[in-house]
């Protein structure tokens, strides 16, 4: 691992990035871990979910809360991820996984999929969801947030799915990328862009009436993407509606949460790390200016060694420090990128995964109810799919929202 770093930090002295692909052939890279993870859980399955969190070193065994939990943003992301190493044979039993919960579900039809899943192989029909026993109350106990659906999760699954089509050209995961998206644009449209989506549990579920920028960067990506393909008239007005959320959002040289249910703006004092990222990394005209929010991550939450979530800096956050490395390469600082890229192999586990936090907790400042106010969503020194997925992009210089392989 210290001739990697050394290897790495060299790299990023020369300004030089390896040829595409070349990262995966290397037994230490970010690659070779996720691939080390995610084959024996893939090997023989047609369809397959993956457990977002494995236990940490001082574990005996996960929370039952997310112990049996796939979360469709990480397995969406580990699909992406995995091609972008090359590596399609596992990306597909997991974006099969996907596709058929985006065509069956226990207790809707009208095309929306959960933000989580059970764990495991997916059978015929619709995909079981986590939860566990609680031996207490003498019941099987699930989770309200994860039975919900977000709608930049949706949005996920649906650029998951447009880059196993751009891989295969099978045509079934385009239609339900079209499936899902059209979902957004029915259910979730909120004048200025798109609402959160719903929470609870089934069948009646509470509409969430906020607006996310990090969701509405997602509906726009995957919708410009649709456009690009199929040229509808809908994907070009549900990019343009996503677009004006974030416009509105920006503030000169940072962009805000979005709004509070009421429709009036997220509080300013209020950072997260994904929002000042993402919008100039997935717009492809955004305004040069939308790049100060670069500048303005590095000055209000660089912590030592990487990126925090939140303005707190309170730690590393480790799957926003991979999203950071890569939004440095689209920026053309090899050198930042590299040195961040670097750091991240001191999170890498035995598994091949990385831990979400470098810290033993981590802050957010936001809730896991997303009609709570309670600060009670934390990330914790646990192996995690998605902090490892972000890790890949940022090492084979893949942006996620394109499709597209930066040189």
């Amino acid at each position: 691992m210290k001739l990697a770093i050394a290897m790495t930090l060299g790299a990023a002295i020369m300004g030089a990035w390896p040829a595409a692909g070349e990262e995966a052939q290397t037994a230490s890279s970010f690659c070779a871990g996720l691939n080390r993870a995610v084959t024996p859980l893939t090997r023989g399955a047609d369809a397959v979910f993956i457990r977002s969190y494995e236990a940490a070193a001082d574990e005996a065994n996960l929370p039952a809360g997310i112990a049996t939990t796939a979360f469709v943003y990480d397995n969406a992301l580990a699909v992406i991820a995995l091609i972008a190493c090359g590596n399609l044979s596992d990306a597909k039993p997991i974006g099969n996984a996907l596709s058929r919960a985006a065509r069956h579900d226990r207790s809707f039809d009208d095309g929306r999929i959960r933000n989580a899943y059970r764990a495991g192989p997916v059978g015929a029909g619709a995909p079981n969801l986590p939860g566990w026993w609680d031996e207490s109350a003498k019941i099987w106990a699930e989770d309200a947030a994860q039975e919900g659906t977000s709608t930049g999760n949706v949005a996920w699954v649906a650029l998951a799915l447009l880059t196993l089509h751009q891989a295969t050209s099978d045509a079934q995961y385009l239609s339900d990328a079209k499936h899902l998206t059209d979902w957004i644009i029915a259910a979730t449209a909120c004048g200025d862009g798109f609402c959160g989506g719903f929470h609870g549990y089934d069948p009646q579920q509470v509409r969430l009436t906020w607006m996310s920028t990090e969701h509405n960067v997602d509906v726009h990506a995957v919708a410009n993407w649709l456009l690009r393909l199929t040229g509808e008239q809908k994907y070009a007005d549900a990019a343009a509606q996503a677009r004006r959320l974030l416009d509105r959002a920006f503030r000169g040289d940072r962009f805000l949460l979005g709004t509070k249910p009421d429709g009036r703006m997220a509080d300013e004092g209020v950072l997260a790390l994904d929002v000042q990222l993402w919008p100039w990394m997935a717009v492809s005209d955004a305004p040069a200016a939308w790049r100060r929010a670069l500048g303005f991550a590095q000055a209000h939450l660089a912590v030592d060694g990487g990126f925090d979530f939140n303005g707190d800096r309170d730690g590393v956050w480790v799957e926003g420090t991979a999203q950071a490395a890569l939004a440095y390469r689209i920026n053309g600082d090899a050198t930042q990128s590299h040195r961040l890229l670097a750091s991240l192999k001191t999170d890498q586990t035995r598994s091949g995964l990385l831990n979400a936090s470098r810290a033993a907790r981590l802050t957010t400042g936001l809730s896991i109810d997303p009609t709570g106010t309670v600060p009670d969503l934390f990330y914790y020194r646990r192996p995690h799919l998605g902090a490892t997925a972000w890790a890949v992009l940022a090492e084979t210089g893949w942006n996620p929202f394109t499709g597209e392989r930066i040189r």
